[in-house]
């Protein structure tokens, strides 16, 4: 079995997150600029069997996407010709950086450490992945 990775995407940057081999837990990975992400997936899938990507759906709370869909879209484009063989998945991420600010903001991280985005761009793709692999199992 493979890995189940999560891009949490953004227009300037975009959270990872990724499974144990066994499907089961959800950890941060990292956070890459979105000009360099389909490097870092080249580089990533070269070392790691990864079967399916989760890819976060924006939404507002009326139900309509925003804007960064478009260029989602494109980059799945993208994806499916670089990576034909791992499985794209889509999840509603509602809320998700809300609940990353909060999480971040419980652990006793600094005020400093808090407000850095990337941070909550990582813990973003991770409740992605979390929520992802607990639909699974319902």
């Amino acid at each position: 079995m493979g890995q189940i990775l999560a891009i949490d995407y953004g227009k300037a940057r975009c959270g990872i997150a990724a499974t144990d081999d066994m499907q089961i837990i959800a950890s941060g990975l990292d956070t890459v600029q979105t000009s360099g992400l389909v490097e870092f997936l080249k580089k990533y899938f070269s070392e790691n069997v990864v079967n399916e990507v989760v890819i976060g759906l924006p939404v507002d709370l009326k139900g309509n996407l925003s804007e960064v869909e478009t260029d989602i879209l494109k980059f799945i484009e993208i994806f499916q010709k670089e990576f034909p063989n791992v499985k794209v998945n889509r999840l509603d991420e509602r809320f998700t950086s809300k609940m990353a600010s909060f999480f971040i903001s419980q652990s006793g991280k600094s005020k400093k450490q808090r407000q850095e985005k990337g941070l909550i761009d990582k813990v973003s793709a991770t409740i992605i992945l979390q929520n992802f692999l607990e639909q699974r199992t319902r």
